[in-house]
């Protein structure tokens, strides 16, 4: 079992259940008509600037800004791996983070190129994004099935807001089977913007890393990964048609229905090392969502 003390040795950066200001205690009325409470995630619109130009205004829950709004604009194809920036402002009153760049910027034709997708809270790429994914050749990295398993048992067991009030999404970067950045937010696509964020802004490398997702597997999830330049996308979740075609026109890792010992790999079998078989045991641990409190 990862104990807490594991997680805190191994891990870079990750959530912070205990802040006051992620979660709010709310009241009603159960199936059995008595009063309970329970707690929920808060979320708030948090607008991005490049430079003096306005590019969106994201729900979010509220942590790390600064990571975020890097991540976005990075995977948005606005914040180039050459990019120098020169500051990142977050005015908390305004919810507003302003990240300046030394190359002068105008992404008015692009922003005009809006795609919506499935993601929640809003998920938004522009309609040259797939430009950026021709030059992309991910690395061939390895991957043992022990690790895949002993790697979903560990983030399970990561003290997070998912466990502590459910309706959020966890996105967590990991080098064969530590976490080492857990990122988390209402929108699965916000969650690894934040990782991408904190790559770019550490100048970290993509191609000896997993990403592990909570949500579905959907193109958006893929193209961001690739941008990443991260070969292997893993998620307890599902799978979309599309996000398939694509990790298979990139030569991605996409493995999906990680629960347990069970799990199904859709493209890039190849990188997996089956130096384990599955057991027919339950031993793995699965998040458990909070329930509601007496009141």
């Amino acid at each position: 079992m990862l104990s807490k003390n594991s997680w805190e040795k191994s891990k870079i950066i990750g959530p912070d259940p205990t802040n006051e200001h992620l979660t709010a205690t709310v009241a009603g009325i159960n199936h059995l008509g008595e009063m309970s409470s329970i707690s929920v995630v808060t979320e708030k619109p948090l607008t991005i600037y490049l430079n003096s130009q306005e590019i969106v205004t994201a729900m979010t829950i509220g942590d790390y800004p600064t990571l975020l709004a890097i991540g976005y604009l990075k995977n948005q194809g606005m914040l180039q791996q050459t990019d120098q920036i020169t500051s990142v402002d977050f005015d908390e009153d305004l919810n507003v983070v302003v990240v300046r760049t030394k190359r002068e910027t105008d992404y008015e034709e692009k922003l005009s190129r809006k795609v919506r997708t499935s993601g929640c809270a809003v998920g938004t790429i522009y309609g040259d994004i797939m430009d950026g994914l021709q030059n992309i050749k991910l690395p061939f990295l390895a991957m043992k099935v022990s690790n895949l398993y002993s790697l979903s048992k560990k983030i399970n067991l990561i003290p997070s807001l998912y466990l502590e009030a459910g309706a959020i999404h966890g996105t967590v970067l990991c080098k064969e089977d530590v976490p080492l950045v857990y990122m988390e937010d209402v929108g699965r696509h916000n969650a690894v913007d934040k990782v991408a964020g904190w790559m770019f802004k550490n100048d970290r490398f993509g191609g000896d890393k997993i990403l592990y997702t909570t949500g579905r597997l959907t193109s958006e999830m893929v193209i961001k990964t690739a941008l990443m330049e991260i070969p292997i996308l893993v998620s307890r979740s599902g799978f979309t048609a599309w996000g398939v075609e694509l990790a298979t026109d990139l030569g991605m890792t996409l493995i999906g229905r990680l629960r347990g010992e069970r799990f199904l790999c859709l493209s890039g079998s190849e990188r997996l090392i089956w130096d384990i078989k599955a057991s027919n045991s339950k031993s793995i641990a699965e998040p458990k969502k909070p329930g509601p409190q007496m009141v």
